[in-house]
């Protein structure tokens, strides 16, 4: 692929027949307006877009944003690398915030709380993205993932908000902590990255599985393995936009109005007709969000 190609948005794909949700978005990091990337999105099908916070700020922004948009749906949360961040400090300014100081376990309740605060809203559909992320974050940061995970399932058991969750290379940790505390009613694995065992537990546990770009990777054949294993009431497609765009595409900026590549993709892998499988996600996202 050329180099200029990576700065060319990928073309419109041909619009979907039945309308679906992307569940799992990040406008507030994409280019251009959120009108602008609604109405593209709208004119190939994907009619609602769920905006998911990673900290007070972008949580904020998220409801703001569902507040303005009928399309627009919000999550809120402090995201499992956001929660070191705010104990410990970044002294490297790797988030968005710039360098912080440490603010210690009391940082962190001033976030929970306000987290807490923005889940009351109606608009405000899910708690999340929150959960456990091994990737980007050492032993020392973990206690403090762990403490931001359980009080996020508090959060939203008492809303009865959706629980969207980012696990990343610790699915052992966090299905046992789901157990141990109790997962909340709608749970929705984001960007699922698990395998098809994992895939069994979590539709025997009723947790829904998102499915983002990745599963078009080569690479990524345990990921169709568990999605052929994950049963259609339980599937949800996502782009995590700007994230992970959809082969051909991969390189490019993502952005909700490519879900269709995706959603075509998993239906080959689910033997479904691209209609059928739609049908089941936009239901599936309307019972997992609420709306």
């Amino acid at each position: 692929m050329a180099p200029q190609d990576k700065n060319t948005p990928p073309p419109l794909p041909e619009p979907l027949r039945v309308a679906v949700a992307d569940s799992h978005t990040h406008l507030d990091m994409q280019e251009g307006t959120t009108e602008e990337a609604l109405a593209k999105a709208a004119s190939v099908g994907v009619t609602t877009v769920v905006q998911v916070g990673c900290d007070l700020k972008g949580s904020q922004w998220a409801a703001d944003t569902a507040a303005a948009y009928e399309s627009v749906h919000a999550t809120v949360a402090l995201h499992p690398n956001e929660a070191p961040r705010i104990v410990l400090g970044d002294p490297d300014g790797w988030s968005r915030q710039g360098a912080r100081e440490a603010g210690g376990d009391a940082a962190l309740d001033e976030a929970l709380a306000e987290i807490d605060r923005l889940a009351a809203l109606p608009h405000v559909r899910g708690v999340g993205e929150t959960g456990l992320d091994y990737f980007r974050t050492g032993p020392d940061g973990m206690a403090a993932q762990e403490r931001s995970f359980r009080a996020h399932i508090e959060i939203a058991k008492r809303h009865d908000k959706a629980l969207v969750i980012h696990d990343r290379e610790a699915h052992d940790d966090v299905l046992r902590i789901l157990r141990e505390e109790g997962a909340p009613e709608r749970t929705v694995f984001h960007c699922y990255s698990g395998d098809a065992d994992m895939a069994r537990t979590c539709a025997a546990a009723g947790y829904f599985m998102s499915f983002a770009g990745n599963v078009t990777f080569k690479n990524a054949q345990p990921l169709r393995d568990a999605l052929a294993v994950a049963p259609p009431e339980l599937v949800l497609v996502e782009t995590d936009a700007p994230f992970l765009t959809p082969a051909p595409y991969r390189g490019r900026a993502n952005a909700p109005y490519l879900i269709p590549v995706t959603l075509r993709a998993m239906a080959d892998v689910k033997g479904m007709t691209e209609d059928t499988l739609a049908t089941a996600v936009a239901a599936n996202t309307a019972r997992a969000f609420g709306y």
